[in-house]
């Protein structure tokens, strides 16, 4: 099977989180679910714990919009594993209002939390949505984020 911890992440979301179901409480039980899903153990334990740690990095303040703007500034280990597609992306949804830094940075942390070596553009936009998702007060950049997952069309960057 050729899945990931990126699929157990979007089976939860599509599952889970974007509508009116509920995961099983007992993490058993929604270990045995997902795995009776197709999922291997390790990457269940890995999007498990991928998802505890967004919790964790949900906590950080929001941004403040009179504070002022910032330039992200991505280090030679985050470029090899975010090609320049990626960095574009984080990028348009910042310029965009989609991200604020901080969101940007906890979009960046995430992502690099991921066990690939390279991450796509699609990965990106994902982590993006369930980084939304964990903040409060972002539904109107949550929906454009959703939007932009679910479309068939691809991102300009203008």
């Amino acid at each position: 099977m050729n899945e990931s911890m990126v699929d157990v992440l979007i089976y939860l979301y599509e599952n889970y989180m974007d509508g009116e179901v509920h995961p099983p409480i007992d993490q058993d039980d929604l270990e045995e679910e997902l795995s009776e899903a197709g999922f291997s153990g390790d990457d269940i334990r890995k999007a498990l714990d991928w998802l505890d740690d967004l919790v964790l990095g949900a906590e950080l303040p929001q941004y403040h919009p009179h504070t002022c703007g910032s330039m992200r500034l991505y280090t030679q280990a985050e470029c090899e594993r975010l090609d320049a597609a990626a960095r574009g992306l984080l990028l348009f949804l910042e310029q965009g209002g989609i991200l604020d830094p901080v969101n940007r940075e906890l979009v960046i942390d995430r992502v690099l939390a991921i066990d690939h070596t390279q991450i796509t553009v699609d990965e990106v936009k994902w982590v993006v949505l369930l980084v939304l998702l964990n903040r409060p007060g972002l539904e109107h950049a949550f929906s454009q984020m959703e939007e932009m997952v679910y479309s068939d069309a691809p991102v300009y960057l203008h």
